[in-house]
């Protein structure tokens, strides 16, 4: 199976409020994670009228993504339109799935555009399935059971999360026994 494997960092939880700050993806083709081919950017975020948005002290420290790193960094509606080219249709997988397709939805409506993958896939979804017994299945916790490290500074920061979920991705496939 060939997937678009993407991640963001938002200055909050609400589609609707919130902005993307920074966006991360890579694709899998063939079952083989292709760094390579990744799309990464840092997003200056705005509101649905296009204002600059303040990154909140509290999801700054989630991370770790300030104002003044995203100040010269393009808004959403110049990225969002090269990253729909980048996803080109194919399905897509994140953890947790609602939460970040909800901001793309949210965001191509905004803008004229459409958030159509062939399918979204969820993580979080599968590592339920593959461990129904546990009750943690967030990115730190799948990423520890499955014996996978997040690169240094790499946690909270949208391309070393899809580093770790697309990894998580083709073990949990497996676990559950579907050939990715």
């Amino acid at each position: 199976m060939n997937v678009v494997v993407f991640d963001l960092e938002t200055t909050g939880l609400s589609p609707e409020r919130d902005g993307i700050v920074e966006i991360g993806a890579v694709r899998i083709v063939d079952g083989q994670v292709q760094e390579h081919l990744k799309y990464e950017t840092l997003v200056r975020p705005t509101t649905p009228d296009g204002q600059t948005l303040m990154i909140p002290w509290r999801a700054e420290q989630v991370h770790g993504i300030s104002n003044a790193m995203v100040r010269a960094a393009p808004t959403i509606a110049e990225v969002l339109p090269e990253f729909i080219e980048y996803v080109n249709g194919w399905p897509v997988v994140a953890h947790n799935i609602g939460f970040d397709g909800g901001f793309m939805r949210a965001n191509a409506q905004r803008h004229g555009l459409t958030w159509a993958p062939a399918s979204e896939h969820c993580t979080v979804q599968l590592s339920r399935r593959a461990f129904p017994k546990e009750r943690a299945h967030n990115l730190t916790v799948l990423a520890d059971r499955l014996g996978l490290n997040f690169a240094p500074g790499g946690r909270h920061r949208s391309f070393g999360d899809v580093q770790v979920t697309a990894q998580a991705y083709l073990r949990l496939m497996e676990l559950i026994g579907v050939r990715a």
